[in-house]
């Protein structure tokens, strides 16, 4: 009998353990042989709970201020363009290019129309040049000389209509009065009387040859000076060598 109750004890004690480990209520038999009923309960997570935190979790928008993305956060991203404004932006810009057309027209005409009215100043000035008897004093020739001013300095140039350059110019005046002088600067400077005491009308010359001019008196001397300047009048800039001619 006693063998009968330990082995019945030992079933129950197994049943309940089994029962316990899938959560199943077990019934066993008490040792007396009475029924008793066991009651197995295991405590689980809720499923809902567990899906609001993950949901919770993946909606979560908090950065943290000190955050770093890689540079992404950075990047900048160029506007796009509507057709229209593609369109707007063509032609202004053809605008644009029309009025710089239109204005270096208008400008190349304005420079033709300067050298026009230069070239009918010279020729004018060529054919009202006074004329004076072949012989004369050396205010004859500052007199004739100061008619060219405003003529043009052409490098070669002998001619009023066309421009002077320094030694041009003295060759034509000196020419109207009989004088014949060499072409160049360098070569006026051996010809008449060498003298200290400039008098209005004599040559004058640089000691290297490089320039020369006419005395007009009071320190001033009449000469095509260089390359975009015209005959004029201006002090004595430096010295001279003084030759006589008339």
């Amino acid at each position: 009998m006693k063998k009968t109750r330990k082995y019945v004890s030992m079933m129950a004690a197994a049943t309940i353990c089994g029962m316990l480990s899938i959560g199943i209520p077990a019934v066993a038999q008490a040792s007396d042989g009475s029924e008793a009923v066991v009651t197995s309960s295991r405590s689980f997570t809720p499923g809902s709970k567990v899906r609001a935190d993950l949901l919770t979790e993946s909606t979560a928008t908090t950065v943290e201020k000190d955050s770093s993305w890689g540079g992404i956060e950075s990047l900048n991203v160029p506007a796009t363009k509507s057709q229209a404004e593609k369109d707007a932006e063509a032609r202004a810009q053809q605008a644009q290019v029309q009025a710089q057309e239109q204005a270096q027209a208008a400008s190349s005409r304005r420079q033709s129309a300067q050298q026009v009215s230069r070239s009918a100043a010279r020729a004018s000035t060529a054919s009202t040049v006074a004329d004076v008897p072949v012989s004369g004093t050396g205010a004859d020739v500052v007199n004739y000389a100061l008619q060219f001013q405003g003529i043009p300095y052409v490098f070669g140039g002998t001619d009023p209509a066309k421009g002077f350059d320094c030694s041009g110019f003295t060759q034509y005046v000196f020419a109207h009065f009989g004088i014949s002088l060499p072409r160049t600067a360098d070569a006026q400077r051996s010809v008449g009387v060498p003298v200290t005491d400039p008098a209005p009308g004599d040559l004058l010359v640089t000691s290297d040859g490089s320039h020369v001019g006419i005395y007009v008196g009071g320190g001033r001397m009449i000469h095509a000076p260089r390359p975009g300047r015209t005959v004029t009048v201006q002090k004595l800039y430096r010295d001279f060598e003084y030759r006589r001619l008339v």
